[in-house]
């Protein structure tokens, strides 16, 4: 069973929880994390939702998912990656891009820099089926041919890798 806290429309904590998959009432959310991994020459650790998976099975992705009840946004961010990829990240690398709110909850949306090869990745069965690294300008093709991504949330997402061109994170 996974317990998600419920937040109020500003993104506070209500103090009550919801198990995962129960409906929301009116006014209610919970919090999802996204988080681009980004490697020395600018490359993005992508990888591919399992076939399995009910939600957009087998669409090429950034790590992400919900947080649990009790964590904060950066301690999801953390175990979302280590559990899905095998990677140990540390909260002081993490940098907020930006949050957005959703119909039913608000994304914390995550970059930080790694320094991993394919072979170090631990895949998750039944959550991911594939890594790889692409470019900035594959990222942004991914980030756009995803018809279910709201036009802010793209917006954000060329916006921080315009920022980012030839900077560390």
């Amino acid at each position: 069973m996974e317990l998600w806290d419920i937040l109020d429309a500003n993104g506070n904590k209500t103090g009550r929880t919801i198990e995962r998959g129960q409906p929301f009432r009116e006014g209610e959310y919970h919090l999802v994390v996204h988080v681009y991994l980004i490697n020395a020459k600018g490359e993005f650790l992508i990888q591919k939702r399992s076939l399995s998976k009910r939600v957009l099975p087998g669409m090429w992705d950034m790590t992400g998912g919900a947080v649990l009840a009790g964590e904060d946004s950066a301690t999801g961010a953390v175990r979302e990656v280590e559990e899905e990829l095998g990677i140990a990240l540390s909260h002081k690398k993490l940098s907020m891009i930006a949050r957005l709110k959703r119909k039913s909850n608000f994304i914390d949306i995550w970059a930080t820099s790694i320094d991993v090869s394919l072979e170090d990745v631990v895949m998750q069965a039944g959550e991911v089926d594939a890594v790889k690294f692409v470019s900035a300008d594959d990222m942004i093709k991914i980030i756009f041919s995803a018809e279910y991504r709201e036009d802010n949330y793209k917006q954000i997402i060329l916006n921080f890798l315009k920022n980012i061109q030839g900077q560390s994170i």
